[in-house]
């Protein structure tokens, strides 16, 4: 059975989209990742890259972030508006504040051991400075690296929801969120989530937030307890025909191009096959600007992909449009 959020009328008056992603919202979800190792096809380059260059003391946040169930509470600062902000929340957390939310997340641990080394979080200022620096590092290391290509996915998919709401209002909005794991029966929202939460849930006139998120991707995390209002996340959509990206495509917002797919093919070749299959039907000329060759290098490289099959062409009077074909998508979604 699912997570079902029950609405009122309202509930509905009161539900607001986020203006983006939320910093600490989306390290928690990218912490979550790093342990998963599911979901190759999207992550794994990037899991590759981020776990290689992660520093020693970041990895304490696996301990208090695990890969499904509750985050230590006073890690939870999905509304700060900053990392910095978010950064500064921890490292002032009351003692008495981090001793009963420790309390309620071991309870919630299901029998699991709590690390030895968080028994001191609440009377150890230096160890509480110390994770707070791990948190900013983190986010540095893992997220911010990606930061400008999530924020035009955030600014497409502020777009795309716009539309949604113009053209269907909020049942359009809600149904069209993430269709796999999010199914609105209009008043109930039911959620799929990755730690396979059930019951009810009664929004009791407090409505929802929705937030966008790039490494949600799959499954949406949800926080019944947040104030001012309880908040859902959903992956990021830019086109009316696909409302959330393709694996493919996530993985080049968080990786550039896969080692695997370079090594097969060469870096410059490579990014002219992401090109020209996030753009299908682009130009020679469009090509080379989005992959940042010229255009003889990307009619030369167009040419071996259309040779080997990865690739096609047709032209349009003397204009020529490349689509990645079937084997080139199939290399894309796997080379990850």
């Amino acid at each position: 059975m699912p997570l079902r959020l029950h609405f009122t009328a309202a509930d509905l008056a009161r539900t607001r989209l986020a203006e983006g992603p939320r910093p600490m919202l989306e390290l928690d979800i990218a912490v979550r990742l790093l342990q998963d190792g599911a979901h190759a096809a999207r992550f794994g380059a990037w899991r590759r890259h981020s776990l290689r260059r992660l520093a020693p003391g970041v990895r304490r946040l696996f301990d208090l972030i695990p890969p499904t169930g509750w985050t230590v509470g006073f890690l939870d600062h999905a509304g700060a508006a900053g990392i910095d902000e978010a950064v500064e929340r921890v490292r002032a957390t009351p003692a008495a504040r981090i001793a009963a939310d420790m309390e309620r997340w071991a309870a919630r641990m299901q029998g699991q051991a709590v690390p030895a080394w968080t028994r001191a979080l609440g009377s150890d200022r230096r160890l509480l400075g110390e994770l707070a620096d791990a948190v900013a590092l983190a986010h540095r290391e893992v997220v911010a690296p990606y930061q400008e290509h999530m924020d035009v996915l955030s600014r497409a998919d502020q777009a795309l929801r716009a539309r949604q709401v113009a053209h269907g209002g909020l049942d359009m909005l809600l149904s069209g969120l993430n269709p796999s794991c999010i199914r609105w029966d209009s008043p109930v929202l039911e959620l799929t989530t990755a730690s396979g939460f059930t019951g009810d849930i009664h929004l009791a006139g407090r409505g929802l937030l929705l937030i966008p998120s790039v490494f949600g991707a799959v499954f949406p995390a949800f926080d019944e307890t947040a104030e001012p209002q309880p908040w859902l996340t959903y992956p990021v959509g830019v086109r009316d025909t696909d409302l959330f990206l393709a694996p493919v495509e996530t993985a080049r917002v968080l990786s550039a191009v896969p080692d695997s797919l370079t090594a097969l093919l060469g870096h410059t070749r490579a990014v002219v096959l992401w090109t020209i299959a996030e753009h299908p039907g682009c130009t020679t000329s469009e090509l080379a600007r989005r992959a940042g060759i010229s255009p003889a290098s990307a009619s030369q490289h167009a040419t071996v992909l259309r040779t080997a099959g990865l690739s096609h062409t047709v032209r349009h009077r003397n204009t020529a449009l490349h689509t990645a074909t079937y084997a080139g998508t199939h290399l894309l979604s796997t080379a990850g």
